[in-house]
């Protein structure tokens, strides 16, 4: 295949990176009507509804929500029954994610102030989340890792997965994970019955995990009445090159992503031409040889790019402009180049920093901002899943002081009422 190859020197090159980059999804108006009508509906009659989806879109022949509920036992016998490395390979994953994640966790503070008004942020994990996972054909384990692990970190009371015709892998990593319900549902009633709750699911405060264009959409209309995570665009990966790295693997990590789906992302950046060239001809080597190449040449023909840039700190300057999901920085000395970095979503620093090994077991979440979000939102983590309270104890010298400047902000403004609350307790 002929990749597209840009040049930063030519004259419409802003335009051309704006058109490649700028992903915004359609919102289908006959999806979002669907989806609103499936809410609708299971707001009014619950499981019945709930049930009734299931088996018309999951062919799930249940009659009773007792015949989709998994139970614990099913979620441990999939873990005992996986292949030893499989097991292994997941127990190291879920542990290397645990221990990341256990950094993140914020504690509560207060300071007293010296007319001895205390002051302070209380720090508690919400109450109830529900967890999307895709079933089906496909299996994402990680998913589950990486969506679970840093809720349990917080402290979630209880953590509620949902997934249709889950594969054993999923609920192997359910059980390692720690989740305490899983539910065989799925698509937009899934996440209506999280939201709103029904006769047996009990509703939750946040909803995390990928889904189809109903999930998403449905996630987007429950929002405002539980928390979302994000509605997640195509994976994207920047890699910024020197020539110093392997060209068949950085060929590589640009199929990694372009393997997910036709609108995935792929892009190159680099000063050398030849070193350009040298990638481009290990995709065209390495492309026929991958099972899913068909998804990867409709995904770097659609919106993949091999870049020629001026320099490195150039390359630098426009990985900021695309504020990438993925950015690896492929060269000798990325350590000098991060610095000169703000926006993305994850940095993979040398050669040997493959994006594929953050999407499993690094550590750090996978569940990382795209179409440009990093310029002003971060990776999935246990923050998301803790909630700040502040806490003011105002003491009786604090009461004298603050009141008289709090009537006076209040007198400025109208408000009658605050201004005589706060005079109140002046001596």
């Amino acid at each position: 295949m002929k990749l597209r190859r840009l040049s930063t020197a030519s004259a419409g090159f802003d335009a051309e990176l704006e058109r490649l980059t700028r992903y915004e999804a359609a919102q289908d108006d006959a999806v979002e009507a669907a989806v609103r009508a499936i809410i609708a509906d299971v707001r009014k009659r619950g499981d019945a509804a709930v049930l009734e989806y299931t088996r018309k879109f999951d062919r799930i022949q249940a009659r009773t929500m007792a015949e989709v509920q998994v139970p614990r036992a099913k979620l441990e016998a999939a873990l005992a029954a996986l292949p030893a490395v499989n097991g292994a390979a997941l127990r190291q994953a879920a542990d290397r994610v645990r221990r990341f994640h256990e950094r993140q966790l914020a504690q509560s503070w207060d300071f007293t102030e010296a007319d001895g008004t205390r002051l302070g942020q209380r720090v508690t994990p919400l109450e109830r989340v529900g967890v999307y996972v895709p079933g089906g054909k496909a299996a994402y384990p990680s998913t589950v890792l990486m969506n679970v692990i840093p809720a349990k970190v917080a402290g979630v009371g209880e953590i509620v997965l949902v997934s249709p015709n889950a594969e054993r892998m999923v609920l192997a990593a359910a059980s390692l994970a720690g989740v305490d319900r899983v539910i065989a549902i799925g698509g937009a009633q899934a996440v209506a019955a999280l939201a709103y709750g029904t006769q047996s699911v009990a509703r939750v405060d946040k909803i995390v995990g990928p889904g189809n264009a109903y999930v998403a959409a449905a996630k987007r209309q429950v929002f405002g009445q539980v928390g979302i995570d994000m509605i997640a665009g195509p994976s994207e990966i920047l890699v910024i090159g020197d020539g110093s790295t392997p060209a068949d693997w950085v060929a590589l990590d640009l199929f990694a992503q372009a393997e997910h789906d036709e609108v995935a992302q792929s892009i190159l950046l680099c000063p050398s031409a030849s070193y350009l060239d040298a990638v481009e001809a290990s995709i065209v080597k390495l492309l026929p040889t991958l099972p899913r190449r068909t998804v990867i040449e409709a995904s770097l023909g659609a919106r993949g790019a091999l870049v020629q840039t001026r320099s490195l700190e150039e390359a630098c300057a426009i990985a900021d402009r695309i504020a990438p999901e993925h950015l690896e920085l492929s060269v000798d000395d990325p350590d000098a180049l991060l610095p000169r970095l703000r926006h993305a979503g994850a940095v993979f620093l040398g050669r040997w920093s493959s994006e594929a090994i953050g999407d499993y077991c690094a550590g750090p979440n996978h569940v990382l901002p795209t179409s440009g979000t990093a310029r002003f939102s971060s990776p999935l983590g246990v923050y998301d899943f803790q909630k700040r309270t502040s806490i003011i104890a105002v003491s009786e010298a604090g009461a004298s002081t603050l009141g008289r400047l709090a009537a006076t902000l209040a007198d400025s403004e109208g408000l009658s009422a605050h201004a005589l609350s706060a005079r109140m307790r002046l001596k």
